[in-house]
């Protein structure tokens, strides 16, 4: 299978008053198109972290600081690899949320209560498709069945015929800043709101119509996931990054976005990488899972790989700390606390909770080693 996304060696720190925090310390994974790459751990481990460096969002005080974010959108050619953290900020604006598109982990965070969700549906369409919506609505113009008045048809043509060729083009520019010439624009707004609404429908709320005229306090935390969801998928992006997409959702709408991701990624997605620190989720959506810990990847595998014979001891931590039904009583849990990133331990960052600590593991970090066919892991016990 190919790849789709690709980090090496990611370094990303956090220069707070405290110190420097090591967020992440070389992180590498691979996300195949076509395939769903779960990315676990405890909080504070660096999974958002991670999906905010390859989006090159990092929030201040924070920088990446090394490695590679390389991207192979066209999947017959292998070797046209583009390396995001080497593009302008004009080029990642342009691939944000058109071809890479985030679920962020709050929906009230992500959308604006000032705007209607038609509004802030519409603003993908506006900014990534203007040109795709230019030329549907010259075409519409040039139609027989159009019954436009014959001038304000031929001017209309001949403003959206120049857009459908350049929506950025100086002399649209002018007439943007004339208030009786900017009318232009008022078609184009409703081609966007109209397909606002088809993609909010596709989603599965009802009265989509209705919803677009709403704000944010007007729906349920369910409902504005699945705007959320909506904006992130309105220009049927190649990768889709959910983080957390459902850690505040009652079990119920939690099974129905996760349906709703594994629908859409068979019809429109052709990759997801999911930020979870839920392991049920993991089992039941992903095919290849990585276990972060403390801003390190500690073990890659296929789901079931991992589940079956997990090799790190950090991972089977986590999996004997899912609750099960048997006659045991105690839950287990992991000794100890997740280090402090701004001095970490030397060596494995795991060794001082790890059962099957040894002489060699607090002086340098394990490197990655695939132990079996597509499952590797860093640990000096393999």
């Amino acid at each position: 299978m190919a790849k789709l996304l690709e980090t090496v060696d990611l370094v990303t720190n956090f220069y707070t008053y405290e110190g420097v925090v090591k967020a992440l310390n070389k992180v590498s994974l691979v996300v195949d198109h076509g395939s769903t790459f779960g990315l676990v751990g405890e909080s504070g481990c660096g999974k958002s972290v991670t999906v905010r460096s390859i989006m090159r969002i990092v929030q201040e005080p924070g920088r990446i600081e090394g490695g590679k974010v390389i991207v192979y959108l066209d999947e017959r050619d292998k070797q046209a690899g583009i390396d995001l953290l080497q593009q302008s900020e004009t080029y990642m604006e342009s691939l944000r949320g058109d071809r890479i598109s985030m679920i962020f982990q709050e929906p009230n965070a992500a959308l604006n209560p000032t705007l209607s969700i038609g509004d802030q549906v519409s603003e993908s369409f506006l900014f990534h498709q203007k040109k795709e919506m230019c030329t549907k609505i010259y075409e519409d113009l040039c139609a027989p069945e159009c019954q436009l008045f014959y001038p304000i048809k031929k001017i209309q043509q001949a403003v959206y015929g120049m857009a459908s060729n350049n929506p950025y083009a100086v002399s649209l520019k002018i007439m943007n800043k004339v208030p009786i010439l900017k009318r232009w624009q008022k078609r184009l707004k409703k081609e966007a709101k109209k397909r606002a609404i088809d993609i909010i429908d596709k989603l599965g709320i009802p009265n989509p119509a209705q919803v677009v005229e709403q704000y944010p306090h007007n729906l349920s935390g369910g409902m504005k996931q699945r705007i959320v969801i909506a904006i992130a998928l309105a220009c049927n992006p190649v990768l889709l990054i959910a983080d957390e997409a459902t850690s505040n959702l009652d079990v119920t709408i939690q099974a129905q976005i996760l349906e709703l991701l594994r629908r859409l990624k068979e019809e429109v997605i052709s990759s997801i990488l999911l930020i979870t620190h839920d392991l049920g989720v993991v089992a039941e959506t992903c095919d290849r899972v990585g276990v972060m810990y403390a801003g390190n990847l500690c073990e890659v595998a296929d789901v079931k790989e991992l589940f079956g014979n997990p090799l790190h001891p950090y991972t089977r931590a986590l999996l004997d700390a899912v609750p099960k039904f048997s006659v045991e009583k105690e839950l287990k849990s992991i000794e100890g606390n997740v280090p402090n990133l701004v001095t970490p331990p030397p060596g494995c960052r795991f060794h001082p909770r790890c059962p099957r600590v040894m002489g060699v593991c607090p002086q340098t970090f394990p490197e990655m080693k695939e132990v079996k066919k597509d499952h590797m892991v860093a640990c000096y016990l393999y």
